[in-house]
């Protein structure tokens, strides 16, 4: 008998082991990370999906247009359908799973695109992005914008050998447009993560942070201008001085942000300013050539703005009641920059379609006052981003294993280390 219950044991888990693998890919059903490919026109796109059953959730993310963790309408969602929704965009997604395939139909705007998704994430290489042990400490810190009653969260770097008789110099990095987090993460690139490290290797302390209503920070980001990101920025450069461990106080800020660094030299709030593509011209002009310029290369056939009031109104039409479009879009930069006493890195990028240089660098040389310490200065072959790029094309980034140019970095931290001596 006891030989026979054994045998039955036996039975029992090598059957069990044989139908494992089906346990659990029918256990999986749906739920998990799928990703596929949208052929729409001569444009590939990189589609994913991150579905839970339990939940009844689903998120979609284009890679290549910078859409990440958009929620759906779950109309369907079963072991092996699925039937999703974003009415805002006029889109739906439909779907049958078989095994570990999804078969499906993308229509937006009822233009349909086949799509076939299999399992997993959405991974690219990043060479330049540091892993831990870091040789330098890192703190996580929170800070009050009071007028706003808004707290931001952010990581204050020390630079390599910190120690608190030093007092070494620090920039407090402001992202560019649209909710982003403190590595200022965009098309799967970390460019403030990067930047830190890079400044805090050269003897640079930095504090990037996330911006309002995003990841840790609080407060309403939906809503909020310019001029409110501005005031974060500048509760930012406060709490810098308030802690007595630094010498210089400046602001690197990327795109949006650089421009709010114009902003607050424009106040004498700070010390120097790191200007990576920051607007400093009239910004219905700057978006009248950035339509132009995105547009074409993405196979346009001719303009779609003649005028700025063109991409005012064009913006404006696609962006019904948004607040910070209808703010920006009416800003000019060039008063602040002919404000800004301190010293000035206004970098540029000549593949930057979203901030070409020949329009911005136009309004800097005429407006900025003379500085012996100003450098204004344009990378060959760099995009937007400041890694290369061929076209510049928004839509390659992604696939660029570059984040950002070695050269970028190297002059960033030479111009501040002396700036920071006087």
């Amino acid at each position: 008998m006891l030989l026979q219950c054994n045998m039955r044991k036996i039975l029992f888990f090598v059957l069990l082991l044989a139908l494992l693998p089906q346990i659990r890919v029918q256990g999986q059903g749906m739920s998990g990370p799928w990703k596929g490919k949208l052929k729409a026109g001569t444009q590939e796109l990189t589609m994913a999906l991150h579905i839970d059953e339990g939940k009844k959730s689903v998120t979609m993310d284009i890679i290549e247009q910078g859409a990440v963790g958009l929620e759906m309408q779950v109309k369907t969602l079963t072991d092996d359908s699925l039937l999703v929704s974003i009415p805002k965009l006029m889109l739906t997604f439909s779907g049958k799973r078989t095994g570990d395939k999804i078969k499906g139909t993308f229509v937006q705007r009822l233009q349909p695109l086949d799509v076939e998704m299999e399992r997993g994430e959405v991974t690219f290489n990043r060479p330049q992005e540091p892993v831990p042990p870091f040789p330098y400490q890192t703190e996580e810190v929170f800070f009050d914008n009071p007028s706003a009653n808004v707290t931001l969260a952010g990581t204050l770097t020390y630079p390599v050998g910190y120690k608190k008789r030093k007092h070494p110099p620090v920039v407090l990095m402001v992202t560019g447009s649209g909710a982003e987090n403190r590595d200022e993460e965009i098309f799967y690139h970390k460019p403030f993560l990067v930047i830190a490290d890079w400044l805090a290797r050269h003897g640079i302390a930095s504090l990037r942070y996330d911006d309002r209503g995003f990841a840790k920070s609080t407060g309403v980001f939906n809503g909020a201008t310019t001029q409110d990101f501005s005031g974060d920025a500048e509760a930012g450069i406060r709490y810098l001085r308030s802690l007595g461990k630094f010498s210089k106080v400046g602001l690197l800020g990327h795109s949006e942000g650089g421009g709010i660094g114009y902003m607050l030299a424009a106040e004498d709030a700070i010390d120097f300013l790191v200007s990576l593509s920051g607007p400093a011209c009239k910004i219905d002009t700057l978006m009248m050539v950035q339509l132009n310029l995105i547009s074409r290369s993405q196979g346009a056939a001719r303009d779609i703005c003649k005028t700025p009031e063109d991409a005012s109104n064009y913006l404006k039409a696609t962006s019904p009641g948004n607040k910070w479009m209808e703010y920006f879009i009416a800003m000019d930069l060039r008063p602040y920059v002919a404000k800004t006493h301190c010293p000035v890195l206004a970098l540029g990028a000549e593949n930057d379609l979203n901030v070409p240089p020949s329009v911005n660098n136009e309004a800097l040389e005429r407006c900025l006052p003379k500085n012996p310490k100003n450098v204004i200065k344009v990378y060959p072959g760099l995009s937007h981003l400041f890694h290369h790029s061929p076209t510049g094309n928004p839509i390659l980034a992604p696939h660029i294993e570059e984040t950002i140019s070695p050269e970028v970095l190297q002059d960033i931290s030479e111009w501040i280390l002396l700036v920071a001596e006087d």
